[in-house]
């Protein structure tokens, strides 16, 4: 399997922008992941960290649940590993797959575009409960490539100590 990556923009307006890093970002760290098993996706390689690129993957579903579906359009759902809240259990995929991992980060990928696109303008507010503070669609977008941003950084090291793949 090989991903995509489309660059963003070098003109364009704010949301499109903001879109198409997202996107950038999110490809990046599908390709980290292309072409490994499943045991080398779950491979701790930097010990005594417990990070794999599988539980990166699945951190991220996490993210993208929590800050679109349920900071923005305000649904009241668990998170996708963790009845209780524990942002921690999706990094553990010592037991996961490929399949399970990614599936559900590209449902919560394709939920977060489709919420994203029918919010009228990046000035929308909505609450972050964790925060206790209201938080602009902005804010959520660029907070999101922060994200995929250092985790990817933690990607290009895992994977090249998986197979000494570097590079985006």
């Amino acid at each position: 399997m090989t991903t995509e990556r489309i660059g963003p923009p070098l003109t364009g307006g704010e949301r499109e922008t903001l879109r198409a890093y997202l996107d950038y970002h999110r490809a990046t760290l599908a390709m980290k992941c292309d072409g490994l098993s499943d045991e080398e996706l779950r491979r701790q390689s930097s010990p005594p960290s417990t990070l794999s690129l599988l539980g990166l993957v699945r951190h991220m579903a996490e993210v993208e649940r929590t800050w679109f579906r349920k900071v923005i359009n305000a649904e009241e759902i668990p998170l996708v590993w963790s009845e209780s809240g524990d942002y921690q259990v999706a990094y553990d995929a010592s037991s996961s797959s490929r399949a399970e991992a990614f599936g559900a980060w590209q449902r919560e990928v394709e939920h977060s575009r489709r919420i994203e696109r029918e919010v009228e303008s990046l000035d929308v507010t909505a609450h972050n409960v964790r925060w206790g503070e209201d938080v602009s669609l902005r804010l959520v977008m660029l907070h999101l490539i922060h994200e995929y941003a250092r985790h990817n950084g933690h990607a290009d090291l895992l994977r090249e100590a998986i197979d000494g793949t570097v590079g985006a």
